[in-house]
């Protein structure tokens, strides 16, 4: 092995196109620091960038006999990085936005008195999901969606780490998404209607 980190970059690619696990290994020692810190300096959740580091050198594997490289090894596995870690906060917030717009969808699409009750009825159901996350989940969950305070300030709010807020957040989300799944096609129906109709 101590033979492989000696290698340039390119000879490890041509070796990892012919399967060399050794040239994968190389790969993986030489740049999972560099790249962990690139991706720690944007996201600050460890198991998120775990996560994004696994994905990019399985993907590497995989896709090994097929890999084009524009520029150098560690730009092309800098720009991945960047490129998930972008990924991960477009989706956190539509994920977030999502469930905030699903519950106070009612306030922008004004509707008739038989759709106004039906629209209470799912925006109570909604509500009573809320209410029974846990305590601690479901505060954490309202400063962020009622108050718009950012994960770092709900932290220092309540004295406790940006990375657990953000863990609960992310499980509250979960959590809402997983009770509400068999409400969501309604929902989503119902808003296009509603919207719909106040625009004609």
């Amino acid at each position: 092995m101590a033979l492989y980190s000696k290698y340039s970059d390119d000879d490890l690619i041509a070796l990892l196109r012919q399967d060399d696990i050794s040239a994968f290994t190389a790969i993986h020692s030489r740049y999972y620091g560099v790249l962990y810190q690139h991706a720690y300096k944007r996201l600050s959740d460890r198991d998120a960038v775990k996560d994004i580091l696994q994905e990019i050198f399985i993907h590497l594997w995989d896709q090994r006999r097929s890999i084009e490289l524009k520029g150098n090894l560690q730009s092309y596995l800098c720009l991945v990085v960047r490129n998930k870690v972008l990924n991960v906060f477009k989706h956190e917030k539509i994920k977030s936005n999502y469930i905030s717009s699903l519950i106070n969808f009612e306030e922008t699409c004004k509707s008739t008195t038989d759709e106004n009750l039906r629209n209470k009825e799912l925006v109570a159901l909604i509500k009573a999901e809320v209410s029974a996350l846990p305590p601690k989940m479901r505060l954490i969950f309202e400063l962020s969606r009622d108050s718009n305070l950012s994960h770092n300030e709900i932290a220092e709010k309540l004295e406790i780490s940006s990375l657990t807020v953000r863990k609960q957040v992310n499980n509250s989300l979960k959590i809402l998404r997983a009770r509400l799944a068999s409400q969501f096609l309604l929902l989503f129906i119902l808003i296009v209607c509603l919207c719909s109709r106040n625009l004609a």
